[in-house]
């Protein structure tokens, strides 16, 4: 394959990639903690996830970015600004840490060390997101500093019983399914004519035999 049509066919599966992504929300989205019924589960970080790790972490950073803005204006268009400026935020420290550390170490046990680092990285992330970001877009007025001091009051009282174990579960199954499928995703997907080629050779042994 000509490096042209490399570079064509990897845009056209981030493309797919991505378009998965969004309708993977759209299908899929619940709440796991009822007092935070606004913290939905969505299974959209698995595809990311995928390009992440057959491209690389700035490949997954650009599905990020990509898939958060179109989401945040079609499919998930009611959580405005603050659901695209969260899910960017999110899912690209997940991807970044997941995505060096396995380019580092490609091997199955680097996949779980990967998805482990970028889990847990995420959540601390998250932590601090919710922490110091969250208390202005939730204020009317950013200006009134009583204001946003009595919102970041609020947002911390939910930082661990609630934003931590959410983060946690959400990356974590996702994390989980990625590696589940990945090697499958991967074979018939990404390198998509090496398994076809493969196919061809065993289809002449078969016709020798």
């Amino acid at each position: 394959m000509s490096e042209k049509s490399a570079r064509i066919k990897k845009l056209a599966v981030m493309a797919m990639l991505v378009a998965l992504s969004i309708v993977l929300v759209s299908l899929v989205h619940f709440p796991i903690f009822a007092p935070v019924a606004f913290l939905e589960y969505d299974p959209a970080d698995i595809p990311i996830l995928i390009g992440t790790f057959a491209y690389g972490p700035l490949a997954g950073i650009a599905l990020t970015v990509v898939a958060s803005l179109i989401q945040g204006f079609t499919v998930s268009a009611q959580s405005g600004v603050m659901g695209i400026a969260m899910h960017i935020f999110a899912t690209s420290t997940l991807v970044l840490v997941a995505g060096i550390i396995y380019r580092v170490k490609h091997t199955r046990g680097g996949a779980v060390i990967a998805l482990v680092a970028g889990t847990l990285a995420m959540t601390a992330a998250m932590m601090v997101f919710n922490h110091f970001i969250t208390p202005y877009f939730i204020t009317a007025d950013i200006t009134d500093a009583a204001a946003v001091a009595a919102n970041r009051a609020y947002v911390d009282t939910l930082l661990v019983p609630f934003i931590a174990p959410f983060n946690l579960i959400k990356a974590g199954a996702n994390s989980l399914i990625t590696f589940g499928v990945y090697k499958t995703v991967s074979r018939y997907i990404v390198h998509g004519e090496e398994w076809v080629s493969s196919r061809k050779k065993v289809g002449k042994v078969g016709n020798e035999i």
